[in-house]
C-alpha cells in the first residue's frame, strides 16, 4: 500500500475515538471570552501524546504595537486572563515547519432554535450536531487524530509540526494567532482546518471592520415634537445611504474563489449590515441619539482605509443632504474587528500540495476557494510572509442553529492533513 493509503486506513480505524473527541470538545462550551474549558480537553490530549503544551495567555500591551493589532470586543469585555492559547512542538529532523490546527472559540447559539442539545454530540447516522462540530472543533479533532495516527505508525518527519489551539477567532483573532505568532512560533507553511469541504483549499478570507455612526437629534416631550428633530428618522436616512452603498458596491465588486464553491454568493462577495440601533428612552421623548452598529466585509481587492473611506463618504453625503443634518453630522467610529483581507497564490506549494493530497484521499475534485468570510489565516501571509490555507470538513449552518457535519468528511480531513504533513515535512531515512 501507498503512505497514504496506510493513513487513510489507520485514521478510519481510529472512527470512534475522532467522533469521541469531537463530543468530548463540544460538551466544553467554548463562546468567543471563555475560551478554557475545551482548552483542557486539547491539552490532556497532547499530553497523552507525550508532548509539552505551552499554556499561556496573551498579553494586549505586548501586542498593541502589532500593524494588525486592534481591541477586540471580547477582549474589552474579558481581557485575557484566563483565556489561554495552546501550542505544542512535534519535533522532527530539520526539514520545514508545518503549523496546524485552529481556533477552539465559538459564537453563542439561541437555544430556542435549536431542534437538538447544542452543547452536546449527536450523531444521526453519518452526520453529527452540535455547535462548534464544524467551526471548528470537528477540525481540530481531525487534526490530532491525523497526528496520533503518525504517532501510532511510528512517522518521524523531517521538520517539525507546531499544532495550535487558539482563541478568540470569531472576534478578530489578535489575541489568538497574533499572539501565537510573536510568542515565536513562525512555521514555514500553516494549514488550519476550516470547514472548507476537503478537497477545496481555501486561499483567501475577507476584509472584516465593525463601526458605528453616532446620529444627532433634538430631545423635547413629544407633545412639542415639531420643536425637535427624531434621530430616530436622521437615522433612517443614515440607514437607506448605507444600503444603497451596499447594492453600489455588490454591483461592482466580484471575486471569484468566493462563490466557486457557493453559487449563492455570486453578486454578493461583499456584505454591509446594520446590526443594531440602539435610541430612546420613554415613547413621550423625542431621542436626541440613536447609534446605529454595523460589519461590512469584503474580498481581496482593497484596503481597510479605501472601505473605511467609502462608508464615511456615503454618511456625510447623506447628511449634506439633509437641511437638519448639514448642520449636525453624524460621526462614523470604527471599532471591534478591522482586518484586512487576504489570499495567497494558489501556485505556491502548501496550495497545490493540499490540493493534490486532498484530492487523492478523497477521489474528488477539488477548488481553490475563500475571500468571504474573515480568518485568522490572514495573519501569516500579510505580515510573516508564511504562506497559510484552509483544509478542513465540510459542514453547514455555521454560526447558526443545529450547526453540523458529517463523520466521513472528519474522517477525510484527518487523513488529508496526515498525508500533507508527510509531504510537506518529509520523512526521516
Amino acid at each position: 500500500m501507498t503512505t497514504r493509503d496506510t493513513l487513510t486506513d489507520a485514521i478510519e480505524s481510529n472512527e470512534s475515538d475522532l467522533v469521541d473527541l469531537v463530543g468530548d470538545l463540544v460538551e466544553a462550551p467554548t463562546v468567543t471570552g471563555d475560551e478554557a474549558p475545551a482548552q483542557e480537553v486539547i491539552i490532556d490530549r497532547l499530553e497523552a501524546m507525550g508532548l509539552e503544551p505551552d499554556v499561556f495567555e496573551p498579553s494586549a500591551d505586548e501586542l498593541a504595537d502589532h500593524e494588525a493589532y486592534f481591541e477586540t470586543s471580547s477582549y474589552e469585555e474579558y481581557g485575557y486572563e484566563g483565556r489561554p492559547n495552546v501550542v505544542a512542538r512535534r519535533e522532527g529532523g530539520d526539514g520545514p515547519t508545518l503549523t496546524l490546527g485552529g481556533h477552539i472559540d465559538v459564537v453563542d447559539v439561541t437555544e430556542a432554535e435549536w431542534n437538538r442539545e447544542p452543547w452536546s454530540l449527536t450523531q444521526e447516522g453519518e452526520t453529527l450536531y452540535g455547535r462548534g462540530v464544524a467551526d471548528m472543533k470537528g477540525g481540530l479533532a481531525a487534526t490530532l487524530i491525523a497526528m496520533e495516527t503518525l504517532d501510532e505508525l511510528g512517522v518521524e518527519l523531517g521538520g517539525d509540526l507546531l499544532f495550535q489551539s487558539v482563541i478568540e477567532e470569531e472576534d478578530g483573532g489578535v489575541g489568538g494567532t497574533l499572539a501565537v505568532l510573536e510568542r515565536g512560533y513562525v512555521p514555514d507553511a500553516a494549514v488550519i482546518a476550516e470547514p472548507y469541504d476537503v478537497p477545496n483549499v481555501g486561499v483567501a478570507s475577507a476584509g472584516v471592520m465593525y463601526f458605528r455612526v453616532v446620529v444627532p437629534g433634538k430631545s423635547v416631550h413629544a407633545a412639542w415634537g415639531h420643536e425637535g428633530v427624531n434621530a430616530i428618522g436622521n437615522a433612517a436616512t443614515v440607514y437607506r445611504a448605507l444600503e444603497e452603498l451596499d447594492a453600489e458596491r455588490k454591483a461592482r465588486i466580484d471575486y471569484e474563489p468566493a462563490y466557486r464553491s457557493n453559487p449563492s454568493l455570486e453578486g454578493n462577495v461583499t456584505n454591509l449590515n446594520i446590526g443594531t440601533i440602539e435610541a430612546g428612552d420613554w415613547p413621550s421623548t423625542l431621542p436626541s441619539r440613536a447609534v446605529l452598529q454595523g460589519r461590512i466585509g469584503w474580498p481581496p481587492g482593497e484596503t481597510r482605509a479605501e472601505v473605511r473611506a467609502q462608508v464615511e463618504d456615503a454618511v456625510a453625503e447623506a447628511a449634506a443632504n439633509d437641511e437638519w443634518l448639514a448642520e449636525h453630522p453624524p460621526e462614523v467610529e470604527w471599532f471591534g474587528w478591522q482586518a484586512e483581507p487576504h489570499e495567497v497564490d494558489p501556485s505556491c506549494e502548501i496550495a497545490t500540495l493540499a490540493k493534490d493530497v486532498g484530492e487523492d484521499v478523497t477521489g474528488r475534485s477539488g477548488s481553490f476557494v475563500g475571500g468571504n468570510a474573515g480568518l485568522d489565516e490572514r495573519f501569516y501571509p500579510l505580515y510573516y510572509d508564511v504562506n497559510a490555507v484552509s483544509v478542513g470538513p465540510d459542514g453547514a449552518n455555521l454560526h447558526g442553529a443545529d450547526e453540523h457535519t458529517t463523520v466521513p468528511s472528519l474522517l477525510e480531513a484527518a487523513a488529508t492533513i496526515a498525508a500533507i504533513a508527510v509531504e510537506y515535512c518529509g520523512v526521516e531515512e
